[in-house]
């Protein structure tokens, strides 16, 4: 057995952290209209709770402003409604059978709360890669324990796993800047 088995088995985890930490900051509202903003937002249809990106189409054909076609012009009253309660504080206006999202100016209060928010995602994302370095961390102390790695594989490991927390944490930190960029 190789320490770069363990290397191996914390790769894909890092990046099912960072995809997720990914999708997180695209729903966070930028100067930008964005469909990751609404597609997830839970629709009350039929008495069943739908993702709205299950019941529409979702373009952005300007930049303050979000476009949704129902497949059906009997969600628009549901979708309307989630729209409302949603609380990301756009304006709703119902277009024959379409909805249209005004999305409003930022004001310097609002980015600075979701500058805090942006921070707390990346550190829970820091916090879970912590998490995912200890346990494969041990399970390599154990391994070199158990006479299945040498002590030398063991570092020669610890260091490769430090090296790939320190690329995807550059990776994350990147992510955020750029996403902070955006609020301007």
């Amino acid at each position: 057995m190789s320490y770069k088995e363990f290397v191996d088995q914390l790769s894909p985890e890092l990046e099912k952290t960072f995809k997720f930490l990914e999708g997180e900051l695209a729903k966070i509202r930028t100067s930008r209209a964005s469909p990751a903003l609404v597609e997830d937002i839970e629709v009350t249809a039929f008495g069943q709770k739908f993702p709205l990106k299950q019941l529409g189409s979702i373009s952005t054909p300007a930049t303050n402003q979000i476009v949704i076609q129902p497949w059906d012009i009997s969600y628009i009253e549901p979708i309307e409604k989630a729209i409302q309660q949603s609380g990301l504080g756009m304006s709703c206006a119902v277009d024959k059978n379409l909805l249209r999202l005004n999305l409003p100016m930022l004001t310097e209060e609002y980015r600075l709360s979701l500058g805090k928010i942006l921070n707390e995602k990346a550190e829970q994302a820091k916090q879970a890669m912590r998490r995912q370095r200890e346990e494969v961390w041990n399970k390599l102390q154990d391994a070199q324990k158990a006479k299945q790695v040498t002590e030398d594989d063991k570092f020669k490991g610890k260091e490769e796993i430090q090296k790939l927390i320190d690329s995807y944490q550059e990776k994350m930190k990147a992510l955020v800047e750029k996403k902070k960029s955006e609020l301007v």
